[in-house]
Order: structure tokens, then sequence, then C-alpha cells
């Protein structure tokens, strides 16, 4: 069973749920990889907001979108059209559409004059009305408490939570609305909403509109569906966290095959900074973007083949 956990109570050690939450957190992110969690301090109105936000963006004309289309920037910013992604090489590409934005970066700062893809300058379409206003919120808002409960989540299963703190002062963090169609009549089994994957990163902190459609894959074999109503969070880790925690904390296979109405998800996939070493204690250095772009370079379908392989 995932557990469900009060945020407020795992984060504040002096809350009187405090030791119960740090238990559940444990199960959580050492034992099954996912968990959810209420009580949070991110409004269930706000989270509806940037779900309609990114609704009536998707219910644009193609053609309105494709200005933005990330194939054309060619990192990881704007649109990604239906199968712009492959995270499974056996399937077919995911027939979902997705929208990215990420830390903005002014070209004169540092960080901008390292041209990284992480880092890429955000696009902004002029419609919906208040499109960037809400989503720049929101990522302000999410990228604040994701950093809380990481370290909150690190310290109960025994690492030093506050190490980690000095490692997001400018993170990888990616804001991505993933819209799920109808499952489309002509789907085979290798056609997916999103094809069985891990992620990549460190943490997921996962909105979704409450419509079921995620599915995490048991340890012994078989699928658990999991939701959370708008106001709390589906919380997921990725392989980048694994391999830092030397697998205290894991990730998990999960997938969304489709249903017979559309879905709209909205995950914060929080990363660290850029140089953070992320390698296991004692370890050869890894700097986090490394794994991370060698991993978007095999998922996103117009990076595909950009970095060959090293002789």
């Amino acid at each position: 069973m995932i557990p469900r956990i009060d945020a407020a109570a795992l984060i504040d050690r002096t809350h009187s749920g405090h030791a119960e939450a740090r238990k559940q957190a444990v199960s959580g992110a050492a034992d099954i990889g996912f968990l959810t969690v209420y009580n949070t301090p991110i409004s269930a109105d706000t989270v509806r907001d940037v779900i309609e936000t990114y609704r009536s963006f998707f219910h644009l004309p193609a053609s309105d979108k494709a200005a933005f289309d990330m194939a054309k920037t060619g990192s990881n910013r704007g649109w990604g059209a239906p199968g712009s992604e492959q995270v499974d090489p056996d399937a077919n590409p995911d027939y979902k559409q997705v929208f990215d934005c990420g830390l903005p970066v002014a070209e004169r700062e540092p960080l901008g004059a390292l041209k990284l893809p992480a880092y890429a300058p955000n696009v902004w379409p002029d419609k919906p009305d208040g499109f960037a206003d809400t989503l720049r919120a929101y990522y302000r808002e999410t990228v604040t408490f994701a950093l809380n409960l990481l370290c909150a989540i690190a310290d109960a299963v025994g690492e030093d939570g506050a190490y980690f703190r000095d490692k997001f002062t400018h993170p990888m963090a990616l804001l991505r609305g993933n819209f799920y169609p109808e499952r489309p009549e002509w789907a085979t089994d290798k056609d997916f909403g999103i094809a069985t994957h891990t992620d990549y990163g460190c943490l997921t902190l996962l909105a979704t509109d409450g419509s079921p459609g995620l599915e995490v894959r048991k340890r012994g074999g078989g699928w658990i569906p999991v939701s959370a109503p708008p106001g709390e969070f589906v919380i997921n880790f990725g392989e980048m966290l694994e391999m830092w925690t030397e697998r205290r904390i894991v990730a998990t296979p999960h997938r969304v095959i489709g249903t017979e109405a559309e879905r709209i998800s909205v995950p914060l996939f929080f990363n660290p900074n850029h140089d953070a070493d992320v390698a296991p204690n004692g370890g050869e250095p890894i700097n986090a973007v490394d794994h991370l772009q060698k991993r978007f370079n095999e998922t996103y379908v117009h990076l595909k083949g950009a970095v060959k392989p090293k002789p």
C-alpha cells in the first residue's frame, strides 16, 4: 500500500505527528518508491488553476502551439507534440503532449553563459491569458516545497537532510504539464500515454486532476493504481537520487496506459544544481547535469543521437 503522509508533520520536527510521518516516509521512499502527501502549503485552488491553465493551452489548435515546439528550440523548453518522447525503447513514442519550463536564467548571468540545455530560456505563448504568470508563480511555490520535502525524506531514511540544501540553489527543476488525451482507437500494446519508465532525477512532485491513469509497478510484479486529488501530491523518486543515496531511496517504474477520458498531470521534476556531485559516497564524481542530459538525449526524439558516444 502506498503511504499517504501529512506533509506538515513530516517537515516540522516539533509536530506531534512527526515520528509517524517519518515512519511512513521510510516505507514510501525506501521500500515502495512512491507516496502521497496532504496538508501541504499549496492549495487545491492553486493546483486547479494551474491544471485548467494547461488544459486551455493543450486544447489550442496545433498550429497555435507549433511556434513553441521544443523540437525547434533544441532543448526541453516549450511544447512537445504527440510522439515527441520515447521513454521506453521497446515501446512506440508516447502519445501524450507536454509543455516544459524551468529555472529562469538570464543570458547575462553566469548560468546563462554556460549555454546548458538544462538552463535553456523559457518560451511563453501569448495564449491563454496569464499562462506565463500562472506557471511562474506555481514554479516558485513548488520548488520551495519540494526542497523541504526532499530534505525531510532524506533525513527520515538515514541521510543528512541538511546536506542537500545547498545543492539546490539553482536547481535544474523542470515543471511540466502532461496532457493525456483519450486512448486512441489505433493504440496497440506498444502504445502508451507514457510507457514504463523510472524518472531521471531526484524527487518528482506530481499534481493531478484526480482522475485515474498512473500505475506503479509492484516489486513482485503487477501494477498499483495511484492518484491524488488537487491539493495533494504523488511523490516518487528518480534514478539520480537512488544512486546519490546508495539506494536508501528507490526509483520505481511507472506508466500511464490511458483511459476513455483525457487526463492532465503536472509534475515538478526536482533536480539539483548542474555541478552537484551525485555519485555514491566515495565513488568517482558524477555531475548531475551529465546524468540528466544523457537521459534527456535518450528520451526526446529530437535529441536522440545529438551526443555521440565516446570512443
